[in-house]
Formats: structure tokens, sequence, C-alpha cells
């Protein structure tokens, strides 16, 4: 593994550890000023699509808002180039007492050291 590989994975890990810690501003200084975070759900194929700062950052904030245990755990991450892929397994349960529990994976895209695009995608779980 390259240094630069290396230093994206540890980045990657500390990525995870701020979702976990619910820390927009950790969560931040990892991204570009032009960052751009795709949803797992939205009104389009690519979910629904927040960019630049205040616009990710608000974003981030409304996940937690509503999910106010969200957990992203047993994270596993992988780098090739200036890309990079993170695998999870979100927990939350919502105001109204419903619980979440789904298979996901993020797809990054980096420039410069930090995340430029994140890119959310996450399993449905269907209660028949």
């Amino acid at each position: 593994m390259s240094n630069e590989s290396g230093a994206l994975m540890q980045m990657l890990e500390a990525f995870a550890a701020a979702w976990n810690a619910h820390d927009a501003d950790a969560l931040m200084s990892f991204m570009t000023d032009d960052c751009v975070f795709d949803t797992s759900a939205g009104p389009h194929p690519f979910g629904q699509r927040h960019e630049g700062r205040e616009a990710v950052r608000r974003s981030y904030a409304a996940i937690w808002e509503t999910f106010p245990d969200a957990r992203w755990n047993d994270a596993r991450h992988f780098v090739d180039g200036d890309r990079g892929v993170s695998y999870w397994t979100f927990t939350g349960t919502k105001r109204d007492g419903s619980r979440v529990e789904a298979r996901g994976c993020d797809l990054f895209q980096f420039r410069d050291g930090r995340i430029q695009v994140k890119d959310s995608y996450r399993k449905n779980v269907v209660q028949e």
C-alpha cells in the first residue's frame, strides 16, 4: 500500500469514527470546499445531491436529527488511487420509535487528500 493510500485509509477510519461521534466539525474537516454528498434516497436516481460545505454539513446533521442514536458499525474500508469504499451496518431509531438496521456502503472520490464526493448506498429493509 502506498503512503497516500495508507493516509486515505486512516482518514476513512477517522471519518467513520466522526460519524459515530455525531461530530459534524470533524466530518467537514475531511471534505473539500466543493464537496458533494449524494444520499441513499431521494427524488433522483442518485438520491438527493448536496453540494458545498454548508449544504453537506446540514445534510449530515439532519441524519442525526432523524436518528438521534445513529451508528455505523462494522466499518471496512479500501482505497484504490483517488477512489475509496466504506462498508458498514447502519442502526438507528427514529423519534417515533421505529428502528432501522441496514447494510450499506459509501463510494468516495478523493482530491488532494480529502473527500470530494461521498456517494451513499443502503439496503432497504422491507417488512412483510
